[in-house]
């Protein structure tokens, strides 16, 4: 079999075995390592989408973690906030300060549900503007679909799913 060898920097490599690929890495050549990662552009890309999806609900006041709580008490009237947090994934330290601030707002109140629990329910308020996220939501997913190729996109929730479904186990 014929080698050929490549240096750069003092770095012999035989391009018989992926070398080209890692000099190129190496050195910023033609390839970036990072970019063939694919946690690193599923950072990348939820970096871009979520600060876009931000921008779209400022017009509301509203920040995507806000918006996530509104819909899931729309979705799931009198939740507990610890079955809210479960449910959205934020620990309950986090659940505190985010369940006031709507409350504060009076977007949500609490219901007695028995006598030590209480769960949410969105007041008038809080249903108008959980109305307008929504909207907000699926033009924005109707935006970001388009971005996708068209033979992909049935495979990329399933896909995005598997990754967040696994971190559980």
């Amino acid at each position: 079999m014929h080698f050929r060898c490549l240096a750069i920097n003092n770095v012999m490599m035989h391009n018989n075995c992926d070398c080209y690929r890692k000099i190129y890495a190496i050195h910023g050549i033609m390839d970036d390592f990072l970019k063939r990662l694919p946690g690193y552009n599923l950072r990348r890309a939820s970096t871009v989408i979520l600060s876009e999806l931000t921008d779209g609900l400022s017009e509301l006041d509203l920040r995507p973690s806000d918006a996530s709580m509104l819909i899931t008490i729309d979705d799931h009237p009198r939740v507990t906030p610890s079955e809210l947090g479960r449910i959205l994934g934020i620990q309950r330290a986090n659940m505190v300060p985010m369940v006031v601030r709507l409350e504060d707002r009076g977007e949500i109140v609490r219901i007695k549900r028995d006598g030590r629990s209480f769960g949410l329910e969105l007041t008038q308020k809080g249903s108008e503007l959980c109305n307008r996220a929504k909207a907000i939501l699926l033009k924005y997913e109707e935006n970001f679909l388009k971005r996708v190729p068209p033979e992909h996109r049935e495979h990329l929730l399933p896909a995005l799913r598997a990754l967040w479904d696994h971190s559980a186990s």
